[in-house]
């Protein structure tokens, strides 16, 4: 087998494995509504840092 059938057999290879693998579904904008809580003082300063502020 010479080189140059070496390469196209891989080329061709290549292509047919890109195709095989499945595509990714896109995702949905508000997917996990709802299963993330901050709590309601999130905002608020850490009492750890309360020496620094």
């Amino acid at each position: 087998m010479n080189l140059r059938q070496e390469v196209a057999d891989f080329v061709e290879f290549l292509k047919t494995k890109n195709i095989n693998k499945p595509k990714l579904k896109s995702r949905e904008f508000g997917y996990a509504k709802g299963k993330i809580k901050l709590a309601d003082d999130f905002d608020e300063p850490l009492e750890m840092f309360s020496d620094y502020i």
